[in-house]
């Protein structure tokens, strides 16, 4: 089983004290979308993360750092 741990958006989100109902508001997207992206269940295309980026000021990097991907494998 292969499993993704892709959760920089919730981690910034967090770290700026803001919420997805907010982000949904600046992005004009529905807060169900946002709430897929924070959970992983879905992932912005990139239009999507270049407005995050400047909605919330961090470089695009920092959504999509490899460095914070993780994959477990069951054999």
């Amino acid at each position: 089983m292969e499993q993704k741990n892709l959760n920089r958006l919730r981690v910034i989100i967090a770290e700026k004290n803001l919420t997805n109902k907010w982000l949904s508001e600046q992005l004009g997207v529905g807060q169900a979308t946002v709430s897929k992206w924070v959970q992983n269940n879905a992932q912005p295309n990139l239009e999507m993360l270049i407005k995050l980026s400047k909605i919330l000021n961090v470089d695009i990097n920092e959504l999509i750092r490899p460095e914070e991907v993780q994959i477990h494998v069951e054999d």
